[in-house]
C-alpha cells in the first residue's frame, strides 16, 4: 500500500491544478462544435454541475423520465451527495427506506438489502449499467448519480439479487470548464480532500473529467481507522456528429481496520451497557483489510439516423484484498457456538485471507429504434451481453488464539498458521440475450413487453472440501407491464417479471462451507402510480410481492434451499421541490415478509431477519429567505423492530434518528464557496442499526453524535 504521504501529494497536485488555468483548457465559449452535417442524427453526452433527479436509465435499456418508467425507481444526484455531505453508500441509502444494512461492517465492504432481499455482491451492483463487485468501498467522487432499482431486474440486469439493483452512472466531461476542491473534517480526526476537474480541449471534439481524492479515516468506532486514495479520469471523442466514444478509467486504495459485530450473550440476550465506538477487532496485532480496486470502461455510441442508434459497452474491473481479523465468536466457557458469554468474554479467532482477487469482464452490445407497424408505434431495443468472472483466493487462516471481554478487552496472541497459495475458485461464464419492445397502443396507453435468455456456465472449488463443482444453467425470465397515462403529469403501471440470481453461498462454519447453492428463480407482481405534481416534485406509490426459494443453515449446520420468501409490501415516496424554498425527500415502507415451506415449525410463519415491518427517511432542506445564500436541513429515520433470527426468537427494538445541518453559499476572495456543517444522530441514540443473520448472527450499533463540517469552492 502507498504511504499517506503519498496521497497528500497526489491531493495537493491536483489543487493546485485546479487553480491553474490549464493550456490545454477549453476557450471561454461553452459550446460544443458546430455539427459537421445538419441533416444527420447526432450523439453528444455531457455532464452538468446539479443535474436533476427526474431521470434514469436503470430501469430499462435508456435514460427515461422516471414518470413514465414501470418501475420503483430511486435518483440520489451529485447535488444530494454534495449537500447532505455523503462520502459513501451507506449514507446515501439512507434516503430509501426500502433499503437496509446487511451484514455491513464499519471498514469491511458495504452489503444491503432492498425490499427485504440481501443484494449479491458480484451482480447487484452496477457500472453505467454493467456489472461490477461490490467487496469494497465504490467509490463516489467520479459518481454523477446513484440510481436504484427496487425489485425484480431480470430483463435489464440478467442475474441480480431479486431485491434490485444500484446502478453507478460515471461523471463526464463538462461543456464549460469546471474546477471544484471539496474539504472535509470531522470530530474523530477524519480529514478528507477532493478535486473535480472537467471540460473541452481547444479541440472541442474531446472533452475530459479527473477526479482525486484522499482521506484519513477515523471512524466513531474507536480504531476502526485507516486511509484511502482514489483517482479517476473520463474523457470522450465526438468523432463525428453521429459518433461518440467514451473512456473512463478509475483507481483506489483502501486500507481500514474493520469492527466485527456482537452476538447475544448466553445466546439469549441483547448485550447492554456497551457503547457504539466499542471495537472487538483491536489487538496489538491487528492490521487493516487492505484493498486495490481498479476499472477501465469504454462506451462507443453511433447513430445512424434520428429513429435508430447501437450502443457498445465494456468494463474491466480488477479486485484484491488482504483480509485480516481478530474475529470475534462464541463463548468456550460456556460451550456456546454462536453468542457471547454472559460475563461478556467471547472467543478470539485470528482470520487473515490473503491474495483474494476478482477480475470480472463485461461487455454489452445493443440497438435500439422507433418504427411504426400500423396505427401502432414501438420503442425497440435488442442486444447482447457477456460477463466473464475468474475469482482466486487461498486457503485461510482461522484459529482460535484466547479470550477477551466486551467491557474489558483482553490482548491475546496471534496463530502461527498460515495461509495457502492463492488459486482459481471460481470461473463463471454468462451469456445473454434480450429484447425489448414498448408499443404505443393509443394516446394513453404503453405495453411494455421483454424476454432475456441467459446461459450459464460455472466452476467452483470449494476451498475447505477440495472439490470441483461445475454446472450449466439456462434461464428465459419474462418481463411485461401496462402503462397507463390519464393525464400529461400522471401515470399507472402494473407489472410481472421474473429474475434469475446465483444460489447464496454456505458460511465457512457451516457443514458446506463455502459451498455455492444452485441458481434460483425470482418472481414480482407490481402496481404503482406517479405523479408530477409540479414539473420539479414528484409523489410516487407501489405494492408489490415477491417470491423466492429461502436460503438459510438448518439444523443439521448445512446451508440449504428450502420453502420459500415471501414479501409483501407498500412503498410511498415524495422528492422534489414542495415550495421554491423547501427542499423535500421522504421515503416510507411498509414490509411484510414471511417465511413457508421449510417443514420447520419453528421457521414456518416467522418473518424475515433484520428487516423491520415499517421504515421511514425524511428529509428537508429549507432555503432561508432572510440571509442570502442560507439553508438549513434537517432528517429523520424510523426504523421498526427487526427479528435477529430465522426462528424470530429474538427481537431489537425500533429506533429513531435525527439529524441536523445548515449550508452557506458565499464568495471567500472572489471564489464561490459553500460552507456545510452537520450532526448526525443528534440525541445521540444508541440502537442496533444491522442485525444479520449470517455467520451465526450478528449485531452492529448505530454510529453515535457525529459532527463534520466541510468545505467546497468553484473557481
Amino acid at each position: 500500500m502507498s504511504t499517506p504521504n503519498l496521497s497528500v501529494s497526489v491531493l495537493t497536485l491536483a489543487i493546485l491544478h485546479a487553480f491553474a488555468a490549464p493550456a490545454f483548457a477549453a476557450n471561454d465559449s461553452t459550446e460544443a462544435a458546430e455539427p459537421q452535417a445538419q441533416n444527420m442524427a447526432e450523439v453528444v453526452v455531457t455532464a452538468s454541475k446539479a443535474p436533476a433527479a427526474k431521470r434514469a436509465s436503470v430501469g430499462g435499456f435508456s435514460d427515461a423520465p422516471l414518470l413514465q418508467t414501470p418501475a420503483s425507481v430511486t435518483v440520489i444526484s451529485q447535488k444530494d451527495m454534495q449537500d447532505l455531505q455523503i462520502r459513501n453508500l451507506s449514507d446515501a441509502v439512507k434516503l430509501d427506506a426500502s433499503i437496509n444494512d446487511a451484514y455491513n461492517a464499519v471498514g469491511y465492504a458495504e452489503q444491503f438489502t432492498i425490499r427485504g432481499f440481501k443484494l449479491d455482491n458480484n451482480s447487484s451492483y452496477r457500472k453505467d449499467g454493467v456489472a461490477i463487485p461490490g467487496d469494497t468501498q465504490i467509490p463516489l467522487e467520479n459518481k454523477e448519480r446513484i440510481e436504484v432499482l427496487k425489485g425484480l431486474a431480470g430483463l435489464q440486469a440478467g442475474v441480480a439479487a431479486p431485491g434490485g439493483v444500484i446502478d453507478f452512472i460515471v461523471k463526464r466531461p463538462t461543456a464549460a470548464p469546471l474546477r471544484t476542491v471539496t474539504v472535509e473534517t470531522r470530530e474523530r480526526g477524519t480529514l478528507y480532500g477532493a478535486v473535480d476537474l472537467g471540460g473541452r480541449l481547444e479541440d472541442t471534439r474531446f472533452g475530459y473529467r479527473v477526479n482525486v481524492a484522499a482521506e484519513r479515516l477515523r471512524s466513531y468506532i474507536k480504531g476502526a481507522d485507516g486511509n484511502r486514495k482514489f483517482i479517476s479520469g473520463a474523457f470522450d471523442w465526438q468523432i463525428s456528429p453521429q459518433a461518440l466514444l467514451q473512456l473512463d478509467a478509475d483507481y483506489q486504495e483502501k486500507a481500514q481496520a474493520t469492527a466485527p459485530g456482537f452476538q447475544l450473550l448466553n445466546n439469549k440476550t441483547l448485550p447492554t451497557g456497551i457503547s457504539a465506538d466499542a471495537m472487538l477487532n483491536l489487538q496489538p496485532w491487528t492490521r487493516p483489510v487492505e484493498t486495490v480496486t481498479s476499472n477501465i470502461g469504454l462506451r462507443f455510441q453511433y447513430a445512424f439516423n434520428d429513429d435508430w442508434h447501437a450502443t457498445l459497452s465494456a468494463n474491466q474491473h480488477s479486485f484484491k484484498r488482504d483480509d485480516y481479523t481478530a474475529f470475534p465468536y462464541g463463548c468456550s466457557g460456556q460451550d456456546l457456538y454462536p453468542g457471547f458469554c454472559g460475563n461478556g468474554d467471547y472467543d478470539v479467532y485470528d482470520y487473515r485471507s490473503l491474495g483474494e482477487t476478482k477480475k470480472p469482464l463485461s461487455a454489452q452490445a445493443m440497438i435500439q429504434g422507433k418504427f411504426a407497424t400500423g396505427s401502432l408505434r414501438h420503442d425497440f431495443t435488442a442486444g447482447v451481453s457477456t460477463f466473464r468472472r475468474k475469482d482466486r483466493a487461498g486457503l485461510y487462516v482461522y484459529d482460535w488464539v484466547g479470550v477477551s471481554n466486551i467491557y474489558q478487552p483482553q490482548i491475546v496472541g496471534t496463530s502461527p498458521g498460515v495461509t495457502g497459495p492463492v488459486r482459481l475458485v471460481r470461473k463463471d461464464t454468462e451469456n445473454s440475450v434480450f429484447v425489448q419492445d414498448i408499443v404505443s397502443l393509443a394516446p394513453n396507453w404503453k405495453l411494455h413487453g421483454g424476454l432475456r435468455h441467459i446461459n450459464v456456465d460455472g466452476y467452483q472449488y470449494v476451498l475447505k472440501a477440495d472439490t470441483e463443482i461445475r454446472a450449466k444453467h439456462d434461464f428465459l425470465l419474462p418481463n411485461v407491464s401496462l402503462v397507463y397515462t390519464p393525464l400529461d403529469n400522471v401515470s399507472v403501471y402494473a407489472a410481472y417479471s421474473q429474475g434469475m440470481e446465483h444460489g447464496g453461498t454456505a458460511d465457512r462454519k457451516a457443514m458446506n462451507a463455502n459451498e455455492e447453492l444452485s441458481p434460483s428463480r425470482s418472481k414480482q407482481i407490481e402496481l404503482g402510480a406517479k405523479i408530477d405534481v409540479t414539473p420539479d416534485f414528484m409523489l410516487a406509490a407501489s405494492l408489490f410481492q415477491i417470491r423466492k426459494g429461502l436460503e438459510f443453515q438448518n439444523t443439521a449446520g448445512y446451508f440449504v434451499r428450502e420453502g420459500q420468501a415471501q414479501h409483501r409490501g407498500l412503498e410511498l415516496s415524495a422528492q422534489g421541490k414542495a415550495s421554491a424554498n423547501l427542499s423535500l425527500g421522504a421515503s416510507v415502507t411498509a414490509l411484510n415478509s414471511q417465511q413457508s415451506g421449510t417443514g420447520n415449525a419453528d421457521l414456518d410463519g416467522k418473518r424475515v431477519p433484520n428487516v423491520p415491518a415499517f421504515k421511514a427517511a425524511v428529509h428537508a432542506d429549507y432555503a432561508v429567505q432572510q440571509v442570502a445564500g442560507l439553508s438549513v436541513n434537517g432528517s429523520w429515520e424510523y426504523a421498526g423492530k427487526k427479528a435477529f433470527e430465522y426462528n424470530n426468537t429474538t427481537f431489537v427494538p425500533s429506533y429513531h434518528v435525527f439529524n441536523l445541518g445548515a449550508a452557506y453559499a458565499t464568495r471567500i476572495a472572489g471564489t464561490r464557496a459553500v460552507l456545510r456543517a452537520a450532526v448526525n444522530n443528534v440525541a445521540d441514540k444508541f440502537y442496533w442499526r444491522d442485525v444479520t443473520p449470517e455467520s451465526d448472527g450478528y449485531l452492529y450499533p448505530g454510529a453515535s453524535r457525529t459532527f463534520k463540517v466541510s468545505a467546497q469552492f468553484d473557481f
